[in-house]
């Protein structure tokens, strides 16, 4: 018996095939979802029809009233994870991230708002248990440690690019700025980008070593140069030569890292943030390509780039509008506290992006049948 069992978990383990078990992993929730939308259409049906027949029991017909109210109510639930099941799973979405934070227009003010972005962001990933590690924080010289010029902050967690993807982009900020003496409102904006991070030992698609993964970086292709790290830090960044400028040749993509006194600890860090810049880029171009496709199935199709403005936070009004979903919140103090206000903008535009997602499905399955209906007719 027990070499039977043995032969049995050979021929099972031998006939294990990893890529099919992970589609079926991805087709499961698509599945699921399914079968509950049609058990709930069904069971909607049939109670719809006990009620129309004039000799059910007064006491059935009660029940039947409160299923037929609870499974209407479900319902929309019910369709809205259907349809987040159907969308294609972005590529980065079980990955770590890295957030990247700089100043716009606006001077002064610009650096101020990017020090407060980054606190909240560093509070909501906090309040969500996410741990976050700062990679690269540089300020201003001058008296104050607050105007921020670049931040590079790491979330460890998998998953939490997913998380904080519908953070990309322009996040402009109306507010008085203490050193305003006429009481006039400026306007400042800082840019935010939310960039994959991966493990150090790759795998499957998502495995730098592999020249077809976004991830590849061809070091022949990479120009190192060691540098006198500058600005604040103390004697030792002036006396040493530990900071670290990786140039990648073909895109002209530039990193730079001093942060660490360690030469050693620099060059990692910026080497983990080239890939990230360079599998960012390459999606976006890809992202690209498939709009210009789309845009004439749709006649304009909503981008959520680094240069596209997407949200604005105004002090004067405590109100914060994300201009993706179209969402106001009244409280601004939640939001820059990344609590639950933030949470509400986020869970929006995370709606808005599956909505935008089955358009572009809807539109390409139309330019499908319209283009076989075309070439019928040739």
């Amino acid at each position: 018996m027990a070499a039977e069992h043995a032969n049995l978990s050979k021929i099972l383990a031998e006939s294990f095939d990893a890529k099919v078990a992970k589609r079926v992993g991805e087709l499961a929730p698509v599945a699921n979802a399914l079968k509950e939308w049609d058990n709930t259409n069904e069971s909607i049906s049939e109670l719809r029809s006990l009620l129309n027949d004039p000799e059910i029991d007064p006491e059935l017909r009660s029940l039947a009233i409160e299923d037929l109210e609870s499974s209407s109510a479900r319902l929309p639930t019910i369709s809205d994870n259907l349809k987040k099941s159907l969308i294609p799973k972005h590529p980065f979405a079980d990955l770590p991230c890295l957030l990247e934070i700089r100043p716009g227009a606006g001077g002064d003010e610009a650096g101020l708002f990017a020090s407060e972005l980054l606190r909240m962001y560093i509070a909501f990933c906090s309040r969500r248990g996410l741990r976050t590690n700062i990679v690269k924080q540089d300020v201003e010289d001058g008296p104050s440690n607050d105007r921020l010029t670049e931040a590079i902050m790491e979330v460890e967690n998998e998953g939490s690019y997913d998380i904080l993807r519908t953070e990309t982009g322009v996040h402009r900020v109306q507010r008085v700025p203490a050193t305003e003496t006429k009481g006039r409102t400026h306007t400042s904006a800082v840019s935010v980008m939310v960039l994959p991070s991966f493990p150090e030992a790759g795998g499957d698609e998502n495995d730098y070593e592999d020249p077809n993964s976004d991830y590849y970086v061809d070091p022949q292709e990479v120009r190192s140069e060691r540098m006198r790290a500058s600005g604040a830090g103390g004697q030792h960044v002036n006396k040493t030569e530990s900071a670290i400028r990786l140039t990648h040749i073909p895109t002209g993509i530039t990193v730079s890292m001093q942060d660490s006194r360690s030469q050693h600890a620099n060059r990692k860090k910026a080497w983990q943030l080239l890939r990230a810049r360079l599998a960012e880029a390459r999606r976006e171009a890809r992202e690209e390509e498939m709009v210009k496709l789309r845009r004439g199935a749709m006649g304009g199709v909503a981008k959520m780039g680094r240069g596209d403005k997407v949200r604005t936070y105004n002090y004067s009004q405590s109100r914060c509008t994300d201009h993706r979903s179209g969402i106001t919140v009244h409280d601004l103090a939640s939001v820059l506290d990344g609590g639950h206000g933030l949470e509400t903008v986020m869970e929006s535009v995370r709606g808005w992006l599956v909505d935008r997602e089955v358009q572009m499905m809807v539109a390409e399955e139309a330019a499908k049948g319209s283009t076989g209906i075309n070439a019928k007719v040739k």
